[in-house]
């Protein structure tokens, strides 16, 4: 009898020990948050870094050059790298495949149909130099544009993997840390969505101890794909009032962590 005292409290004690080291996973934390902001744009820089800023909390914009708008920013991308918040690459030129439906943006020149991958190598290298330039970093992370991973049937990042410490993808799902494909970052694409609905994923996060990306486009406009600046406010101000539980990071600090274990495991 004693012996099976013993063993069902060891077996408490184990089931304890997992269920803590798994609740303070994410560098101490029970979830990891990642704000991420596509193209460059100027609501980016006019909008979300003083909404960022306001609360403390640091995000990962990637930048592109298609609407050729990045030479008259480029004083305050400097400033804004300097004060933490990450500059990722986006290409220069935001090449996507298209002829599907609600492509009819892309034009012939930047077609992915009409590239060839060490084009698009030139490419992504081209804006890693150029983003080298504005914040001095040697570091990057990528992002898909449109969330096209490939030329035809070739992976294109399958030749940069040296290149970068991640590349976010497109899909919408939260992974535990030993699950995260670094090449292939999913995330949670946001259009429209209120305050409490962005907050709700952020608690799906920290009931399930994953990784959740959000990606963002036109913060209060310039974009079609846009969130309005009360429901991004009300997201930030819930992060910020939740920082014991969440680990809220730019995208190449989440990634060299989640590296770090995976390589140890």
């Amino acid at each position: 009898m004693k012996k099976q005292i013993v063993l069902v409290l060891a077996m408490c004690l184990f089931a304890f020990n997992i269920n803590a080291q798994t609740s303070t996973i994410w560098n101490g934390k029970s979830c990891a948050v990642v704000l991420t902001y596509d193209d460059g744009l100027n609501v980016d820089l006019n909008n979300v870094i003083p909404a960022l800023d306001s609360v403390g909390l640091k995000g990962t914009f990637y930048i592109s050059d298609y609407f050729d708008g990045l030479k008259d920013q480029i004083f305050k991308w400097r400033k804004a790298a300097a004060e933490g918040h990450e500059l990722g690459n986006h290409t220069v030129w935001h090449p996507c495949e298209g002829g599907k439906p609600g492509r009819e943006f892309v034009k012939p020149d930047v077609d992915l149909n009409n590239y060839t991958v060490s084009r698009m190598i030139k490419e992504i290298r081209t804006m890693n130099n150029i983003l080298e330039a504005i914040d001095g970093k040697t570091e990057r992370t990528f992002a898909y544009p449109c969330g096209d991973m490939k030329i035809h049937d070739t992976a294109y990042l399958d030749r940069m993997k040296n290149d970068f410490i991640a590349a976010r993808g497109v899909a919408p799902a939260m992974q535990t840390i030993d699950k995260v494909d670094l090449m292939n970052v999913d995330c949670y694409g946001i259009n429209g969505e209120s305050g409490d609905q962005l907050i709700d994923l952020v608690k799906q996060a920290m009931n399930t101890h994953t990784l959740l990306v959000f990606l963002f486009h036109g913060v209060g406009g310039e974009h079609s794909l846009t969130v309005s600046l009360d429901a991004h406010s009300q997201l930030l101000h819930f992060l910020q009032q939740n920082e014991r539980d969440i680990w809220i990071a730019p995208m190449i600090d989440v990634a060299k962590y989640i590296q770090q274990y995976q390589q140890k495991k």
